[in-house]
C-alpha cells in the first residue's frame, strides 16, 4: 500500500470531515490563515505546496475550512517526513482536531517506512511549542539564524 496515495477520507472530532486537499484548497487555506494567527502568515504556504505535495496534506471541512495540515515525504531524506504548516480555526480548537491531522500523518509517514517526523516554528509560537510537546515531539532551540539571518527557529522531531 502507497500511504501517500491521496486517498484520505476520514471523520475527525465532531463529525468534521478530514480529507486530501486538491490544489484548489490553496485559496481557501491563505484567506484564512491570517486571521487564524493573528498576524501575516499567509506567505509561508506557496501555491507550489498544495501543486506538488497535495496527495500528502490534509483538510478538514465543516463545511467550512476547520484545519489544515500541509506536509510531505522527503524526497532527499528517505527516513523523514515533514509538517510545513498546520492550523486550526479558531472555533475548533481544543476539539482535538489538530492531533487527528497529526495522527493521519504520522500514521502515513509510519506505513510508507519513515522514521522521524519533523517540524519547525518561530520561537515566539508558544502555543505550536506546547502542542507539539504534547504530541511527542523533542523540542530543540531556538537554533539561531536557522531560516538565515534573524530567523531563528524551534525544532521538532518525533521518532516513529
Amino acid at each position: 500500500m502507497n500511504a501517500w496515495n491521496g486517498a484520505w477520507e476520514s471523520a475527525g472530532p465532531g463529525g468534521v470531515r478530514i480529507r486530501t486537499t486538491t490544489p484548489r484548497d490553496h485559496r481557501r487555506i491563505v484567506e484564512v490563515c491570517d486571521d487564524w494567527w493573528g498576524r501575516p502568515v499567509a506567505h509561508i504556504l506557496p501555491r507550489l505546496f498544495l501543486d506538488h505535495f497535495h496527495t500528502t496534506c490534509l483538510v478538514a471541512d465543516d463545511p467550512h475550512l476547520a484545519g489544515f495540515l500541509v506536509g510531505f515525504p522527503s524526497p532527499s531524506l528517505p527516513e523523514e517526513a515533514y509538517v510545513h504548516f498546520a492550523g486550526v480555526a479558531p472555533d475548533h480548537r481544543r476539539t482535538g482536531l489538530a492531533r487527528e491531522l497529526y495522527r493521519l500523518f504520522v500514521e502515513a509517514a509510519r506505513t510508507d517506512g519513515r522514521t522521524v517526523v519533523r517540524a519547525v516554528t518561530s520561537p515566539a509560537n508558544e502555543r505550536s511549542i506546547a502542542f507539539h510537546r504534547s504530541v511527542g515531539f523533542t523540542v530543540t532551540g531556538p537554533h539561531a539564524g536557522y531560516d538565515g539571518p534573524g530567523n531563528d527557529r524551534m525544532c521538532f522531531t518525533l521518532r516513529l
